[in-house]
């Protein structure tokens, strides 16, 4: 049994959610000797200046995570989404990186993401109930 320690509930999530981040990635970059990590994001805008798509992530240590991909289902399948993909892999290129990872539901865009050269590393079934998840990764070329 644990003594002098206590569980509770935080209010402010954000907060927590980037103290958390924060301490995970000093351990990670101590245990690798990198501390290279840097965000990345991209947005697209109508003529009428709304944001319509975007694209955010990380790269570290040689590779990359796509963390959101997203565009307005208005202006879906005109080419925006792999614009936004050609985005991320410049930026990961330029940052040195080998790998881009991202991860996806069924329901999402696994088809997307196979018809532009990521492979299905993973697939978890019923996650959530009656729909899989996905893990895919692609080389950056």
């Amino acid at each position: 049994m644990i003594q002098n320690f206590h569980i509770e509930p935080v209010e402010d999530y954000a907060g927590a959610i980037q103290f958390l981040e924060d301490k995970l990635y000093e351990h990670n970059s101590k245990t690798l000797n990198r501390d290279d990590g840097r965000l990345f994001s991209s947005i697209v805008k109508s003529a009428n200046n709304t944001i319509i798509a975007g694209i955010a992530g990380w790269t570290w240590a040689d590779i990359c995570e796509i963390t959101q991909l997203w565009v307005d289902g208005a202006v879906r399948n005109k080419g925006i989404g792999k614009m936004l993909l050609q985005a991320a892999e410049t930026v990961a290129l330029d940052r040195g990186c080998g790998t881009i990872l991202v991860r996806t539901y069924s329901f999402q865009a696994p088809d997307f993401y196979m018809k532009h050269g990521f492979l299905i590393r993973q697939k978890i079934d019923d996650f959530p109930p009656g729909h899989q998840y996905y893990i895919l990764t692609s080389t950056v070329t």
